[in-house]
C-alpha cells in the first residue's frame, strides 16, 4: 500500500517509515496538519497514519477535512497514552481506528491491515457524479462545465456528497453542520445557506432558479427537485 504518515517528531517519523517500508509498504512523510491535508487528497494514497498534535492544523481538523473529501480512505490515528478525549474526537469526525502511544510494531501492523480489511469490505460511494450539465469528480474536489475546471473545497465537496448520499429527502441545514462542520461547531446555519450560496455561484447553470442544490423553504436542501 501507499501510506502517508503524518508525524511531527522526527525520530518517531523516521521510525514509522522506516517499519512500513520493511513491511513492503510505500511511505510519503509530512510533518505538520497543513501539508497533510493537502496531500492526504491525493487519489492514489491507500491510508493514512495521522498524528493528534501537530503544528499549524491539528490531526483532528486534518481528519475531518480528508473524511470530507475522501470518506472512503482508511485513517488511523495516532494518540497520547490516556488521552479518551482524543480518541472520542477523532472517531466523532471519522477516524476509522487509533493506536495508543507507545505501542508496538506488532499491534501497528495489525491494526493497519484491519483497517484496510474493512475499508475493502465497505462498497465505494461514487467519485462521479453529473447533473444539469454539471459533472463533479469529487475524488479530486473538483468539478467541470462547459470545459471549465472548477476547484472546489473539501467543505463544498461534503456538501454534495451528502446531498447525494441522501436525494431521497430533504436535508435539513441542522444536518448539514452537524455532519459537515462537526457536532460541536456551534455555528448558527446561516453559516449553511452562505456556503451553499458560493457553492451554487460556481456550479449552477443559473444559481437563481438553480436545479442541482434546491432550497426547500423553512426545511433545508435537497440534490435536485425534491
Amino acid at each position: 500500500m501507499r501510506i502517508l504518515v503524518v508525524e511531527d517528531d522526527l525520530l518517531l517519523r523516521d521510525g514509522l517509515a522506516d517499519l512500513l517500508k520493511a513491511a513492503g509498504h510505500t511511505v510519503d512523510v509530512v510533518a505538520d496538519g497543513l501539508d497533510a491535508a493537502k496531500r492526504g487528497l491525493d487519489p492514489e494514497l491507500d491510508l493514512v497514519l495521522l498524528d493528534v498534535m501537530l503544528p499549524r492544523l491539528d490531526g483532528i481538523d486534518v481528519c475531518h477535512r480528508l473524511r470530507l473529501a475522501r470518506p472512503d480512505l482508511p485513517i488511523l490515528m495516532l494518540t497520547a497514552k490516556g488521552s479518551e478525549e482524543d480518541k472520542v474526537r477523532g472517531l466523532k469526525v471519522g477516524a476509522d481506528d487509533y493506536v495508543t502511544k507507545p505501542f508496538g510494531a506488532r499491534e501497528l501492523l495489525a491494526r493497519i491491515a484491519a483497517v484496510v480489511r474493512r475499508a475493502q469490505s465497505t462498497p465505494a460511494e461514487p467519485e462521479i457524479i453529473e447533473l444539469d450539465g454539471c459533472r463533479f469528480d469529487l475524488g479530486h474536489c473538483e468539478a467541470r462545465r462547459d470545459d471549465k475546471i472548477i476547484r472546489l473545497t473539501p467543505r463544498e465537496v461534503g456538501i454534495v456528497r451528502w446531498l447525494y448520499r441522501h436525494k431521497a429527502r430533504v436535508v435539513t441545514r441542522g444536518e448539514l453542520l452537524e455532519r459537515i462542520w462537526g457536532a460541536n461547531a456551534g455555528m448558527e446555519t446561516r453559516t449553511v445557506d452562505v456556503t451553499i450560496y458560493h457553492l451554487r455561484r460556481k456550479v449552477e447553470r443559473d444559481h437563481i432558479h438553480p436545479a442541482i442544490i434546491v432550497s426547500v423553504k423553512q426545511v433545508g436542501y435537497t440534490w435536485g427537485q425534491p
